[in-house]
Protein backbone atom coordinates (compact mmCIF):
# COMPACT_ATOMS: atom_id res chain seq x y z
CA UNK A 1 0.00 0.00 0.00
CA UNK A 2 2.85 2.36 0.82
CA UNK A 3 4.63 1.57 -2.44
CA UNK A 4 1.36 1.92 -4.38
CA UNK A 5 0.87 5.45 -3.05
CA UNK A 6 4.47 6.49 -3.77
CA UNK A 7 4.42 4.93 -7.25
CA UNK A 8 1.19 6.76 -8.12
CA UNK A 9 2.66 10.11 -7.08
CA UNK A 10 5.81 9.47 -9.09
CA UNK A 11 3.86 8.36 -12.17
CA UNK A 12 1.93 11.64 -12.09
CA UNK A 13 5.10 13.68 -11.50
CA UNK A 14 6.93 12.00 -14.39
CA UNK A 15 3.97 12.53 -16.72
CA UNK A 16 3.68 16.18 -15.72
CA UNK A 17 7.41 16.63 -16.34
CA UNK A 18 7.14 15.07 -19.80
CA UNK A 19 9.26 11.99 -19.17
CA UNK A 20 6.35 9.61 -19.77
CA UNK A 21 3.18 10.12 -21.79
CA UNK A 22 -0.40 8.96 -22.16
CA UNK A 23 -1.04 6.14 -24.58
CA UNK A 24 -4.04 4.93 -26.53
CA UNK A 25 -5.72 1.58 -26.35
CA UNK A 26 -8.67 0.09 -28.20
CA UNK A 27 -11.69 -0.96 -26.16
CA UNK A 28 -15.01 -2.54 -27.08
CA UNK A 29 -17.99 -0.85 -25.47
CA UNK A 30 -21.35 -2.49 -25.00
CA UNK A 31 -20.32 -6.10 -25.64
CA UNK A 32 -21.83 -8.85 -23.48
CA UNK A 33 -19.68 -10.63 -20.92
CA UNK A 34 -17.56 -13.36 -22.46
CA UNK A 35 -17.52 -16.97 -21.31
CA UNK A 36 -13.97 -16.40 -20.06
CA UNK A 37 -15.00 -13.40 -17.93
CA UNK A 38 -17.93 -15.27 -16.41
CA UNK A 39 -15.78 -18.35 -15.74
CA UNK A 40 -12.99 -16.26 -14.21
CA UNK A 41 -15.35 -14.43 -11.87
CA UNK A 42 -17.08 -17.67 -10.97
CA UNK A 43 -13.79 -19.40 -10.18
CA UNK A 44 -12.65 -16.50 -8.01
CA UNK A 45 -15.95 -16.46 -6.12
CA UNK A 46 -15.82 -20.23 -5.65
CA UNK A 47 -12.30 -20.25 -4.18
CA UNK A 48 -13.01 -17.24 -1.96
CA UNK A 49 -16.18 -18.61 -0.41
CA UNK A 50 -14.90 -22.20 -0.41
CA UNK A 51 -12.19 -21.14 2.04
CA UNK A 52 -14.03 -18.28 3.76
CA UNK A 53 -17.09 -20.25 4.88
CA UNK A 54 -14.89 -23.12 6.06
CA UNK A 55 -12.76 -20.63 8.02
CA UNK A 56 -15.83 -19.22 9.76
CA UNK A 57 -17.23 -22.66 10.63
CA UNK A 58 -13.84 -23.96 11.82
CA UNK A 59 -12.32 -20.84 13.29
CA UNK A 60 -10.34 -22.65 16.01
CA UNK A 61 -8.64 -24.87 13.43
CA UNK A 62 -7.81 -21.75 11.40
CA UNK A 63 -6.14 -20.12 14.39
CA UNK A 64 -4.26 -23.28 15.33
CA UNK A 65 -2.51 -23.54 11.95
CA UNK A 66 -3.45 -20.58 9.75
CA UNK A 67 -0.93 -21.26 6.98
CA UNK A 68 -1.67 -24.96 6.80
CA UNK A 69 -5.43 -24.29 6.85
CA UNK A 70 -5.30 -21.76 4.00
CA UNK A 71 -2.96 -23.79 1.80
CA UNK A 72 -4.82 -27.07 2.27
CA UNK A 73 -7.45 -28.41 -0.14
CA UNK A 74 -10.14 -28.43 2.55
CA UNK A 75 -13.09 -26.06 2.23
CA UNK A 76 -16.88 -25.74 2.16
CA UNK A 77 -18.35 -26.92 -1.15
CA UNK A 78 -21.78 -25.37 -0.61
CA UNK A 79 -20.21 -22.01 0.20
CA UNK A 80 -17.94 -22.29 -2.84
CA UNK A 81 -20.80 -23.06 -5.23
CA UNK A 82 -22.92 -20.20 -3.89
CA UNK A 83 -19.99 -17.79 -4.05
CA UNK A 84 -19.04 -18.85 -7.59
CA UNK A 85 -22.63 -18.46 -8.83
CA UNK A 86 -22.98 -15.06 -7.15
CA UNK A 87 -19.76 -13.68 -8.64
CA UNK A 88 -20.56 -15.01 -12.12
CA UNK A 89 -24.05 -13.49 -11.98
CA UNK A 90 -22.64 -10.19 -10.73
CA UNK A 91 -20.28 -10.05 -13.75
CA UNK A 92 -23.17 -10.90 -16.09
CA UNK A 93 -25.45 -8.28 -14.49
CA UNK A 94 -22.86 -5.48 -14.66
CA UNK A 95 -22.09 -6.29 -18.29
CA UNK A 96 -25.81 -6.44 -19.16
CA UNK A 97 -26.39 -2.92 -17.81
CA UNK A 98 -23.80 -1.52 -20.26
CA UNK A 99 -24.66 -3.73 -23.21
CA UNK A 100 -25.52 -2.00 -26.51
CA UNK A 101 -27.58 -3.34 -29.44
CA UNK A 102 -24.41 -3.04 -31.52
CA UNK A 103 -21.12 -2.98 -29.58
CA UNK A 104 -18.71 -0.31 -30.81
CA UNK A 105 -14.94 -0.06 -30.86
CA UNK A 106 -13.19 3.12 -29.85
CA UNK A 107 -9.79 4.38 -28.76
CA UNK A 108 -9.31 5.86 -25.30
CA UNK A 109 -6.39 7.71 -23.74
CA UNK A 110 -4.84 6.05 -20.72
CA UNK A 111 -2.60 7.71 -18.14
CA UNK A 112 0.50 5.67 -17.20
CA UNK A 113 -0.57 5.73 -13.55
CA UNK A 114 -3.53 3.54 -14.53
CA UNK A 115 -1.04 0.70 -15.07
CA UNK A 116 -0.61 0.39 -11.32
CA UNK A 117 -3.18 -2.42 -11.08
CA UNK A 118 -1.21 -4.61 -13.50
CA UNK A 119 2.10 -3.55 -12.00
CA UNK A 120 0.94 -4.42 -8.49
CA UNK A 121 -0.24 -7.88 -9.56
CA UNK A 122 2.91 -8.71 -11.54
CA UNK A 123 5.21 -7.37 -8.83
CA UNK A 124 3.38 -9.36 -6.14
CA UNK A 125 3.43 -12.68 -8.03
CA UNK A 126 6.98 -12.50 -9.37
CA UNK A 127 8.30 -10.77 -6.25
CA UNK A 128 6.97 -13.58 -4.05
CA UNK A 129 8.37 -16.20 -6.44
CA UNK A 130 11.77 -14.51 -6.49
CA UNK A 131 11.85 -14.16 -2.70
CA UNK A 132 11.12 -17.88 -2.32
CA UNK A 133 13.67 -18.97 -4.95
CA UNK A 134 16.47 -16.84 -3.49
CA UNK A 135 15.60 -18.06 0.01
CA UNK A 136 15.86 -21.65 -1.21
CA UNK A 137 19.28 -20.92 -2.74
CA UNK A 138 20.40 -19.19 0.44
CA UNK A 139 19.27 -22.14 2.60
CA UNK A 140 20.04 -24.99 0.21
CA UNK A 141 20.31 -27.64 2.92
CA UNK A 142 16.85 -26.86 4.31
CA UNK A 143 15.45 -26.75 0.77
CA UNK A 144 16.69 -30.26 0.01
CA UNK A 145 15.05 -31.54 3.21
CA UNK A 146 11.61 -30.09 2.44
CA UNK A 147 11.46 -28.40 -1.00
CA UNK A 148 7.66 -28.13 -1.14
CA UNK A 149 7.34 -26.24 2.15
CA UNK A 150 10.27 -23.99 1.25
CA UNK A 151 8.66 -22.97 -2.04
CA UNK A 152 5.00 -22.56 -1.08
CA UNK A 153 5.15 -21.64 2.62
CA UNK A 154 4.65 -18.00 3.59
CA UNK A 155 7.74 -17.94 5.80
CA UNK A 156 11.27 -17.71 4.47
CA UNK A 157 11.44 -14.78 2.06
CA UNK A 158 14.59 -13.10 0.75
CA UNK A 159 14.10 -9.40 0.02
CA UNK A 160 16.67 -9.15 -2.75
CA UNK A 161 15.06 -12.07 -4.58
CA UNK A 162 11.73 -10.29 -4.47
CA UNK A 163 13.33 -7.03 -5.57
CA UNK A 164 15.13 -8.56 -8.56
CA UNK A 165 12.29 -10.75 -9.90
CA UNK A 166 9.49 -8.34 -9.03
CA UNK A 167 11.47 -5.47 -10.54
CA UNK A 168 12.06 -7.40 -13.76
CA UNK A 169 8.32 -8.06 -14.08
CA UNK A 170 7.51 -4.38 -13.54
CA UNK A 171 10.06 -3.33 -16.18
CA UNK A 172 8.47 -5.77 -18.63
CA UNK A 173 5.02 -4.23 -18.12
CA UNK A 174 6.44 -0.72 -18.41
CA UNK A 175 8.33 -1.52 -21.61
CA UNK A 176 5.17 -2.90 -23.21
CA UNK A 177 3.61 0.54 -22.72
CA UNK A 178 6.56 2.58 -24.01
CA UNK A 179 7.87 3.61 -20.59
CA UNK A 180 11.65 3.61 -20.69
CA UNK A 181 13.32 1.31 -18.14
CA UNK A 182 15.29 4.11 -16.47
CA UNK A 183 12.16 6.23 -16.02
CA UNK A 184 10.34 3.25 -14.51
CA UNK A 185 13.23 2.58 -12.16
CA UNK A 186 13.18 6.20 -11.00
CA UNK A 187 9.43 5.97 -10.39
CA UNK A 188 9.96 2.98 -8.10
CA UNK A 189 13.02 4.18 -6.16
CA UNK A 190 11.39 6.01 -3.25
CA UNK A 191 8.39 3.67 -3.09
CA UNK A 192 10.53 0.56 -2.75
CA UNK A 193 12.54 2.13 0.07
CA UNK A 194 9.35 3.09 1.90
CA UNK A 195 7.76 -0.34 1.43
CA UNK A 196 10.88 -2.06 2.73
CA UNK A 197 11.01 0.13 5.82
CA UNK A 198 7.35 -0.45 6.64
CA UNK A 199 7.65 -4.17 5.90
CA UNK A 200 10.40 -4.48 8.48
CA UNK A 201 7.96 -3.18 11.12
CA UNK A 202 6.03 -6.42 10.55
CA UNK A 203 9.23 -8.44 11.00
CA UNK A 204 9.95 -6.66 14.28
CA UNK A 205 6.45 -7.00 15.70
CA UNK A 206 5.97 -10.64 14.69
CA UNK A 207 9.45 -11.86 15.55
CA UNK A 208 9.76 -13.87 12.35
CA UNK A 209 13.43 -14.76 12.82
CA UNK A 210 14.68 -11.66 11.00
CA UNK A 211 16.79 -10.60 13.97
CA UNK A 212 20.42 -9.99 14.80
CA UNK A 213 23.19 -11.89 16.52
CA UNK A 214 23.37 -12.31 20.31
CA UNK A 215 23.95 -9.04 22.13
CA UNK A 216 24.95 -9.41 25.77
CA UNK A 217 27.00 -6.21 25.90
CA UNK A 218 25.78 -3.44 28.22
CA UNK A 219 23.84 -0.66 26.55
CA UNK A 220 26.28 2.19 25.79
CA UNK A 221 25.91 5.51 27.61
CA UNK A 222 25.17 7.43 24.42
CA UNK A 223 22.05 5.25 24.04
CA UNK A 224 20.86 5.71 27.63
CA UNK A 225 17.77 7.59 26.45
CA UNK A 226 16.48 4.57 24.48
CA UNK A 227 14.45 1.64 25.90
CA UNK A 228 16.50 -1.50 26.57
CA UNK A 229 14.72 -3.45 23.78
CA UNK A 230 16.23 -1.13 21.17
CA UNK A 231 19.67 -2.45 22.14
CA UNK A 232 18.96 -6.06 23.01
CA UNK A 233 15.59 -7.80 22.53
CA UNK A 234 14.42 -11.34 23.27
CA UNK A 235 11.43 -11.23 20.88
CA UNK A 236 8.82 -12.60 23.29
CA UNK A 237 5.83 -14.36 21.69
CA UNK A 238 7.72 -14.66 18.39
CA UNK A 239 5.79 -16.42 15.62
CA UNK A 240 8.55 -18.99 15.12
CA UNK A 241 8.14 -20.19 18.73
CA UNK A 242 11.92 -20.07 19.10
CA UNK A 243 13.73 -19.90 22.42
CA UNK A 244 12.61 -20.86 25.89
CA UNK A 245 9.12 -21.26 27.30
CA UNK A 246 7.75 -18.07 28.89
CA UNK A 247 6.29 -18.27 32.38
CA UNK A 248 2.54 -17.73 32.83
CA UNK A 249 1.91 -18.38 29.14
CA UNK A 250 0.23 -21.41 27.57
CA UNK A 251 -0.45 -22.37 23.97
CA UNK A 252 1.24 -21.06 20.83
CA UNK A 253 3.69 -18.16 20.72
CA UNK A 254 4.85 -18.57 24.31
CA UNK A 255 8.59 -18.53 23.67
CA UNK A 256 11.29 -15.90 23.86
CA UNK A 257 14.98 -16.03 23.03
CA UNK A 258 17.28 -17.09 25.84
CA UNK A 259 19.80 -14.36 25.01
CA UNK A 260 18.94 -10.84 23.78
CA UNK A 261 19.78 -10.10 20.15
CA UNK A 262 20.16 -6.95 18.08
CA UNK A 263 16.65 -5.97 16.83
CA UNK A 264 17.92 -5.49 13.29
CA UNK A 265 14.43 -5.33 11.79
CA UNK A 266 13.73 -2.27 13.97
CA UNK A 267 16.98 -0.66 12.88
CA UNK A 268 16.14 -1.24 9.22
CA UNK A 269 12.66 0.21 9.65
CA UNK A 270 14.01 3.45 11.07
CA UNK A 271 16.90 3.73 8.61
CA UNK A 272 14.90 2.94 5.48
CA UNK A 273 11.96 5.20 6.33
CA UNK A 274 14.46 8.04 6.88
CA UNK A 275 16.14 7.18 3.57
CA UNK A 276 12.71 7.32 1.91
CA UNK A 277 12.22 10.88 3.14
CA UNK A 278 15.66 11.74 1.76
CA UNK A 279 14.85 10.27 -1.67
CA UNK A 280 11.45 11.97 -1.64
CA UNK A 281 13.07 15.34 -0.88
CA UNK A 282 15.55 15.18 -3.79
CA UNK A 283 13.33 13.58 -6.45
CA UNK A 284 12.46 16.91 -8.10
CA UNK A 285 16.10 17.99 -8.16
CA UNK A 286 17.42 14.89 -9.91
CA UNK A 287 16.78 15.39 -13.62
CA UNK A 288 18.91 12.76 -15.39
CA UNK A 289 16.94 9.51 -15.92
CA UNK A 290 18.20 6.62 -13.82
CA UNK A 291 20.14 8.71 -11.30
CA UNK A 292 17.46 8.60 -8.61
CA UNK A 293 17.37 4.82 -8.86
CA UNK A 294 21.17 4.76 -8.80
CA UNK A 295 21.10 6.68 -5.52
CA UNK A 296 18.50 4.23 -4.20
CA UNK A 297 20.77 1.30 -5.11
CA UNK A 298 23.72 2.83 -3.29
CA UNK A 299 21.72 3.68 -0.16
CA UNK A 300 19.90 0.34 -0.03
CA UNK A 301 23.13 -1.57 -0.64
CA UNK A 302 25.11 0.27 2.04
CA UNK A 303 22.28 -0.05 4.56
CA UNK A 304 21.87 -3.79 4.07
CA UNK A 305 25.61 -4.49 3.97
CA UNK A 306 26.21 -2.98 7.41
CA UNK A 307 23.07 -4.54 8.91
CA UNK A 308 24.35 -7.95 7.75
CA UNK A 309 27.34 -7.52 10.06
CA UNK A 310 25.07 -7.92 13.10
CA UNK A 311 22.29 -10.03 11.57
CA UNK A 312 21.74 -13.80 11.71
CA UNK A 313 22.11 -15.24 8.22
CA UNK A 314 23.61 -18.11 6.24
CA UNK A 315 27.28 -17.53 5.41
CA UNK A 316 29.22 -18.73 2.40
CA UNK A 317 32.94 -19.41 2.47
CA UNK A 318 34.99 -18.86 -0.68
CA UNK A 319 38.79 -18.62 -0.76
CA UNK A 320 38.90 -18.02 2.97
CA UNK A 321 36.39 -15.14 2.75
CA UNK A 322 33.14 -15.41 4.70
CA UNK A 323 30.09 -13.53 3.40
CA UNK A 324 26.31 -13.72 3.15
CA UNK A 325 24.19 -13.67 0.01
CA UNK A 326 22.83 -10.23 0.97
CA UNK A 327 26.34 -8.83 1.47
CA UNK A 328 27.38 -9.99 -2.00
CA UNK A 329 24.27 -8.52 -3.64
CA UNK A 330 24.71 -5.31 -1.61
CA UNK A 331 28.19 -4.83 -3.02
CA UNK A 332 26.90 -5.29 -6.57
CA UNK A 333 24.07 -2.83 -5.83
CA UNK A 334 26.46 -0.15 -4.60
CA UNK A 335 28.78 -0.63 -7.58
CA UNK A 336 25.88 -0.77 -10.03
CA UNK A 337 24.29 2.34 -8.53
CA UNK A 338 27.56 4.25 -8.72
CA UNK A 339 28.10 3.27 -12.35
CA UNK A 340 24.50 4.20 -13.23
CA UNK A 341 24.80 7.62 -11.58
CA UNK A 342 28.15 8.34 -13.21
CA UNK A 343 27.13 7.32 -16.74
CA UNK A 344 23.75 9.09 -16.67
CA UNK A 345 25.13 12.31 -15.18
CA UNK A 346 27.97 12.23 -17.73
CA UNK A 347 25.43 11.81 -20.55
CA UNK A 348 23.43 14.78 -19.29
CA UNK A 349 26.54 16.97 -19.07
CA UNK A 350 27.57 15.96 -22.61
CA UNK A 351 24.05 16.58 -23.95
CA UNK A 352 23.97 20.02 -22.27
CA UNK A 353 27.31 21.00 -23.84
CA UNK A 354 26.20 19.89 -27.31
CA UNK A 355 22.85 21.58 -26.81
Amino acid sequence: MAAYWAFMQEFKRKEKSGYIHKYEKTVIIGAPATIGELAGNGLFGFILFYKLIDSVLNYKLLLADTQGFILSLRGNWIGGIIGGAAFAYWAYYESKKQQLPEPKTQKVSVHPSELMGSILLWAAVWGFAGAKIFNALENWGDFLKDPVDMLIGFSGLTFYGGLICGGAAVLYIARKHDIKPLDMLDIGAAGMMLAYGIGRIGCQMSGDGDWGIDNIAAKPHWLSWAPDWMWGFKFPHNVNDEGMQMSNCAGKYCHELAIPVFPTSFYESVICILLFFFLWSIRNKVKAPGVLFGIYMILAGVERFFIELIRVNTKYHVAGISFTQAELISIFMVLGGAVLCFTQLNKKVTATKHG
